[in-house]
This record gives structure tokens, C-alpha cells and sequence, in this order.
């Protein structure tokens, strides 16, 4: 019977699952291709081989989004999960592209060992669940959102104050000189407006599809004020194949590979923190094999993305809070949005269409989105007995500041070893260890193993919230 079919699990018509797949494409898209851009340039690729890597995201992005979502036997956490290139390897990377011996290739070689190791340990990942009651869940999810909260910040003032640009085969920052235009900041607030109209007066499909709606309509007010531009649309070529190990046989060297490695330790924290939110926006219960299944399908992404010329993949932050702004938990809709992408790594005529809406347009939708995701946090968090044990309020309290050192203070651990800033620069992986080690420490582990129940019951609730 229709009725006994999870949302997650729901099928959509053909027309609202490509509307609303579109949707999550255009909220990650600019976070998508920014990796292979920056490290594109940093490797003095030629301008066709910096476009060729790009499409080779988008393509990447889209199998991999197939796997976490449609999910195959003991692989993919099938919930309305889109899978992207993660930030946290930037760093590493730019500076194993700036190493002599390294270059292309032995990036693709540590980011495909990385995989390996990353469904190699993905089990013992797993049975760290029950170290995440709600007090921990609560707090992790209520940083994330707090954290993208700067991105969508900064694509409001028109992508970040200061950009990474290569010069002499080194990357520098430099300062951005469209960021915080009024004429930027203008239309990111029209597209915040039109999205909260359309939420506040429309229901049903309308409301599910504002943040599209709102995107297209400041892309129309760009284009009339002459912000978003087509030269990139006109000049791109229809169609484009992806072949795998285009630049060669990847090098597989120690010291970038356990670096990567430990890259990978932060995308898994990471991406249990993203399982356990849409668990509770879904209403689907995230268990160990869940959580295994997951982060196995991270592994996966990985290998496949050092395979066709890419890098390593995670679920996409932005694309949790979107599922929170319109309520559709569909994985379909996520599956959708990966053949999406597997066609604009095709077809490079329509992605540049699609990389043609100025940032500042996403940072109207991406205030909301982000805020929902630290709104199901603090939802969370509101079921958490901070009356009984006041041990509690420590526990957010100082994993709350731990999570921000990285936002407020960036330069904090600059004199840290090099091996360690994968680690000590995601203040979403600091909150993760903080709390859970004060969890442990006022609450202890048997405490923790039973709010496992409690956790699952959250969840259960939540889905007839």
C-alpha cells in the first residue's frame, strides 16, 4: 500500500523529481567545482585540462550520489544524501601539488588508497554510534549549521573576502574586490525574500521548489543587471567524455597517501554528523549498519573519484539543509539530482549554464538552508534533560566554542604540525571529539549506550512532528 511506503522511499513524478533534483544541483554546484578549479590552477593545468577536471567532478559527483542514494548491497545510507568533493582536502592537496614529486598523480593515488582505507574502517566507524546520544548529536548538527552559516554568508557578499589565486606555481590569497557590493548584497537579499514568500503564502509543490524558484528569479535579475554573464555558455562544447586515468597511471606514495588518510578521518566524523541530521529530518532511523553503509559509500565515492580524475567526496552539508527547508525526504529526489550532475559532466554547454548564477544569488537560499540544519540542532537539543544533569550544559557549552575556533580564528593552530590541520581546521570535528569526550566524562559510556534508545525514539518521533 502507498501509504506504508517510508517518504524516504517515496517516487515522485518524473517532472517534480527532475524540479526538485535540480534544485539540490544549483544549491551545491558552486561548491562542487571550486576544488578542481583551485587545484586545476595550482597544477598549471592547461585551460581545457582544468575544464576536463571539472566535468570529471560533475560525473564523479553524479555515481556517487547514485551509490549513497539509491544504495547497493552493503553500500549507500539510501537517504536523500548528493555527494561532493570535500573542502578539507584542499589544503593537503595544494600542498602535495607544490611538492616536486608528487603532482597529479600522486594525488590521485593517495585520494584512491584513501578509499580504500575509508571502507576498510567504515564498520569500526559505525560502532562508534552509540557515543552520539542526543546531546552530542544536538550540539555536532547545531555547529555544522553554524558553521555553513559563513558560506552562505560569504556567497551573499560574493564568494570569499579573499580568493585563492596561483601565482609562480604557488597558491596566495588575494583580496576579493566584488565581495560586499551593495549591488551583490541587493540581490542575494531579493532571492531571500522571494524564498520566504513563496514559503509563508504557497504550499504543496510551490513551497517544496522556493529555493529553486527564488535562484532562478535572482539569476533574472542578474542577468538584467548585467552580474551573470553567458560567454562561458557560448564558447563550452556540447559534449565532453570523461575517461578514466586520463593523465596517466596514479603514484602511490606513503606520505601523501596517510595524509590523506587522515583527511578521510574528517570526512567520516563529518558525515555521520550530515547521516544523523537527515535522520531526524527524515524520520528514518540511522543505526550502525546504516552509519557503515554511509561511510562506505564515502570510500567508495573516493576510489571512483581518483579513478575518473577527481577527488575525494563526502555528503554536502548544503543539500542536508535544503532537505530541512522544503520537508522532502524523497532519496529519489537526491538520485535524480545525480544523473543531473552525471549529464552536466556530459555535456559541458549545459554545466556552464549552470556555473553561470553568481554566487551572490545562492547566498539568498543558502542563509535559510544553513539555518535550518543549526535549527534541527537546536531542535535536538531541546529534548536533551539539561534540568537532571547539568553536566549537559557543559557539554554543548564548551564543544560549542571548541567548534568555533576554526570560524572566529583561523590562524589559532598555525604553529601546529603540518600532519595535524586536516584535523584541528573543521570545527565541525572538533565539536565531534569534544563532545563526545565530555559525554563520556560527566555522563559516562553506560549513560551514552542507553541513549542510543533514545536517540533512535527522537527520530521515530520526528517523522510525525
Amino acid at each position: 500500500m502507498a501509504h506504508d511506503v517510508h517518504p524516504v522511499d517515496q517516487i515522485l513524478p518524473v517532472p517534480k523529481l527532475l524540479t526538485l533534483g535540480l534544485q539540490h544541483v544549483l544549491v551545491m554546484y558552486a561548491g562542487a567545482v571550486a576544488v578542481p578549479l583551485i587545484l586545476g590552477r595550482a597544477l598549471k593545468l592547461a585551460p581545457e585540462d582544468v575544464a576536463f577536471l571539472i566535468s570529471a567532478d560533475l560525473f564523479a559527483c553524479g555515481l556517487a550520489t547514485l551509490i549513497q542514494s539509491v544504495g547497493f548491497p552493503g553500500v549507500g545510507i539510501r537517504l536523500p544524501v548528493m555527494m561532493g568533493v570535500t573542502f578539507a582536502s584542499v589544503g593537503p592537496m595544494l600542498s602535495m601539488a607544490a611538492a616536486p614529486d608528487v603532482g597529479l598523480l600522486g594525488i590521485y593515488g593517495a585520494v584512491i588508497s584513501a578509499g580504500v582505507f575509508a571502507v576498510l574502517v567504515a564498520p569500526f566507524m559505525g560502532r562508534l554510534l552509540p557515543l552520539f546520544p542526543p546531546v552530542v548529536t544536538g550540539t555536532i548538527i547545531l555547529v555544522i549549521g553554524i558553521t555553513l552559516m559563513r558560506v552562505g554568508i560569504n556567497w551573499a557578499g560574493g564568494g570569499l573576502p579573499t580568493l585563492t589565486k596561483v601565482v609562480d606555481g604557488a597558491a596566495g590569497a588575494f583580496p576579493n574586490p566584488n565581495y560586499g557590493q551593495l549591488e551583490g548584497l541587493g540581490i542575494a537579499l531579493f532571492v531571500l525574500v522571494v524564498i520566504l514568500g513563496l514559503i509563508r503564502w504557497f504550499t504543496g509543490f510551490i513551497a517544496n521548489v522556493a529555493v529553486l524558484l527564488g535562484i532562478i528569479a535572482g539569476a533574472v535579475l542578474a542577468s538584467l543587471l548585467g552580474v551573470m554573464h553567458f560567454d562561458k555558455v557560448v564558447s563550452a562544447s556540447w559534449v565532453d567524455f570523461v575517461m578514466p586515468l586520463r593523465f596517466g597511471m596514479p603514484k602511490f606514495q606513503l606520505i601523501p597517501i596517510i595524509t590523506m588518510c587522515i583527511v578521510m578521518v574528517v570526512v567520516m566524523i563529518e558525515s555521520t554528523g550530515m547521516f544523523l541530521a537527515l535522520g531526524e529530518m527524515t524520520g528514518r532511523k540511522v543505526d550502525q549498519a546504516a552509519i557503515t553503509r554511509g561511510l562506505r559509500a564515502d570510500g567508495v565515492g573516493t576510489i571512483l573519484g581518483g579513478i575518473f580524475n577527481t577527488f575525494p567526496y563526502t555528503s554536502f552539508s548544503q543539500n542536508v539543509g535544503l532537505v530541512g527547508v522544503t520537508g522532502v525526504r524523497s532519496r529519489w529526489v537526491t538520485a535524480t539530482g545525480g544523473l543531473i550532475m552525471l549529464a552536466l559532466g556530459l555535456l559541458p554547454k549545459m554545466s556552464a549554464l549552470v556555473e553561470a548564477v553568481p554566487v551572490v544569488v545562492l547566498g539568498g537560499a543558502g542563509v535559510v538552508m544553513f539555518g535550518m540544519v543549526a535549527a534541527t540542532g537546536a531542535r535536538i537539543l531541546t529534548g536533551v534533560d539539561f534540568k537532571a544533569s547539568r553536566y549537559n550544559l557543559f557539554v554543548v557549552a564548551i564543544s560549542v566554542g571548541f567548534g568555533m575556533i576554526p570560524l572566529v580564528a583561523p590562524n589559532f593552530f598555525r604553529h601546529t604540525p603540518d600532519v595535524l590541520h586536516p584535523l584541528l581546521e573543521s570545527g565541525i570535528l572538533l565539536a565531534a571529539i569534544v563532545s563526545v569526550a565530555l559525554n563520556l566524562f560527566f555522563n559516562g559510556l553506560t549513560s551514552t549506550e542507553a541513549a542510543y534508545a533514545e536517540s533512535s525514539a527522537a527520530a521515530a518521533a520526528s517523522e510525525h512532528a
